[in-house]
C-alpha cells in the first residue's frame, strides 16, 4: 500500500499561512542539506495530491520553472511537472493542467483508492482546508512539518478539524542552518 506523505511549511505557532493566505514569513534561505531532504522526499513520490486553491498557483508555477533550464530549481520544476497530479475540487469542471486529473468524490474514498494503487508513495501539498480534511480523516501516513523560526500570531491552522485526539510518533527532528526544523511524525494507529 502506498503511503500518503504531507510536506508543509508552518510557523512555530502552528499556522501554514497568515489570515489572508500570506506566506511572506517562510524562510527560503535553504542550505544544501535542506534542499537534499526535500529532494529525497519528492523523488520518492510518484503522485501529488493537491487542493484546488493551491493547485491554481502550484501547477502553473512549476510548469514555468520546467521551461527554464537556467532556473536554479529547474530539476524540481521537471519533477513537479512530470509527476502525475490529482486535484481535489468540487467546483472545477475539468482539469486545467497537463498530467492532472480531478477528484470530485468523497475525500476518504478517493485517497484510499489512490493508496491502494501500485506505485511509489503519494505526497500531499495543500492549503489549510485540504490538509485539515486529510488530517481530520486520519489519511496522512507521514507528516513532514517544516517549522519556520517565525511566529505570526494568527492565520490558517491545519489541525482545527480534529474530532478526536490523534497520537503521533516522532520519527526524527532535523534542524537546518536557516532555522527551519523538520519534524517527521507518523500516526500511532494502535
Amino acid at each position: 500500500m502506498r503511503k500518503l506523505k504531507l510536506q508543509v511549511q508552518m510557523s512555530v505557532d502552528g499556522f501554514i499561512a497568515g489570515p489572508n493566505g500570506e506566506m511572506d514569513w517562510i524562510h527560503f534561505d535553504w542550505d544544501d542539506a535542506l534542499k537534499e531532504y526535500v529532494t529525497n522526499l519528492t523523488e520518492s513520490s510518484g503522485l501529488i495530491v493537491l487542493g484546488r486553491n493551491l493547485a491554481q498557483g502550484f501547477i502553473p508555477h512549476w510548469a514555468a520553472v520546467s521551461q527554464n533550464p537556467a532556473h536554479e530549481e529547474y530539476a524540481a520544476g521537471i519533477k513537479f511537472t512530470e509527476t502525475p497530479k490529482v486535484v481535489f475540487s468540487r467546483t472545477l469542471a475539468e482539469a486545467e493542467w497537463e498530467n492532472t486529473v480531478l477528484a470530485k468524490g468523497d475525500l476518504r474514498a478517493e485517497i484510499t483508492k489512490l493508496k491502494n494503487q501500485d506505485g511509489p508513495d503519494i505526497i500531499a501539498y495543500g492549503g489549510a482546508t485540504f490538509v485539515s480534511d486529510l488530517i481530520a480523516h486520519n489519511l496522512i501516513d507521514a507528516y513532514h512539518l517544516f517549522v519556520n523560526p517565525t511566529a505570526i500570531g494568527s492565520g490558517m491552522p491545519i489541525f482545527q478539524n480534529l474530532t478526536s485526539k490523534q497520537d503521533l510518533n516522532l520519527v526524527k527532528a532535523v534542524p537546518f542552518a536557516c532555522g527551519i526544523v523538520v519534524l517527521h511524525y507518523e500516526p500511532n494507529r494502535r
